[in-house]
């Protein structure tokens, strides 16, 4: 689809949810056939996301006048401007958007990454999923009404994330929490640590962004990348990017071999 087509598609989404605008004046001739067709889809489909793209079959200003009224009756939600969601009901009453896929639609117009309990959640160290969604991004901001008004959001990560992939960034942001959102015990969480750090690749492409994260951070790469055997020269770099005088906390991270020559705080 046009980004001409796109805009027009908001516009008019924007225009049909605009609850002065009389709706009866400017019904698109086809609307009358076209909104049982678009609901006959939502209610087959069960719960999801919707946008108007899923409908690019069909004539969109039928389509957004059809979803505006929908939304209207309550049989789905308007979640931003043209983005709406069909819950299914559930014991506890209707279903919420699943964080995910919606951070996906807000990853469209920029990357997003998961954080703090999420963030464990994906790289296995927790089974929990966090009673508020928690995301991460190197934008400015993020359309709040998209995520949810008790998302948190950390915005300003820096701009070396944008290529790197969801599990990658959510390790990073595991070692910037000090690994604290892990329910394993310390040595599980060294172990499970490690483990991913040495699977192929990865620790090199951490590496390649090491200089843009935090100092603690930078510290606990080098101590988790020398009890793995990585590159010393490459090891010494980064050492040298510490100031020798700084000590760090590496939380669940501590019991690392190296921890005391990579300024690790002493444990209590």
């Amino acid at each position: 689809m046009s980004s001409f087509a796109s805009k027009k598609l908001d516009v008019l989404s924007e225009m049909a949810d605009d609850k002065h605008v009389n709706i009866s004046t400017t019904t698109h001739p086809l609307a009358r056939r076209i909104a049982p067709l678009v609901r006959d889809r939502i209610m087959r489909a069960g719960e999801r996301l919707w946008r108007l793209d899923d409908f690019a079959d069909l004539p969109f200003e039928a389509v957004a006048q059809a979803l505006s009224r929908l939304a209207r009756k309550g049989v789905i939600q308007r979640l931003s401007k043209g983005v709406y969601y069909h819950h299914r009901q559930t014991a506890f009453g209707k279903s919420r958007p699943n964080p995910v896929a919606i951070q996906r639609l807000a990853g469209k117009r920029t990357t997003v990454f998961p954080a703090g309990i999420a963030a464990a959640n994906l790289l296995g160290f927790t089974t929990q999923s966090g009673k508020r969604g928690e995301v991460s991004t190197s934008a400015l901001s993020l359309p709040r009404k998209l995520l949810g008004d008790d998302t948190v959001i950390h915005t300003r990560r820096p701009a070396a994330w944008a290529g790197l992939s969801q599990f990658d960034a959510a390790l990073l942001d595991f070692l910037r929490g000090h690994a604290k959102a892990s329910e394993l015990s310390p040595e599980e969480t060294l172990r499970k640590t490690l483990t991913l750090l040495a699977q192929e690749g990865r620790f090199e492409r951490l590496l390649r962004v090491a200089e843009t994260e935090p100092p603690r951070v930078r510290a606990m790469l080098g101590a988790l990348g020398e009890q793995i055997g990585k590159n010393p020269k490459a090891l010494r770099r980064l050492r040298n990017s510490l100031n020798p005088f700084s000590r760090f906390e590496f939380g669940a991270l501590a019991g690392l071999t190296h921890a005391a020559e990579w300024q690790a705080k002493e444990r209590r």
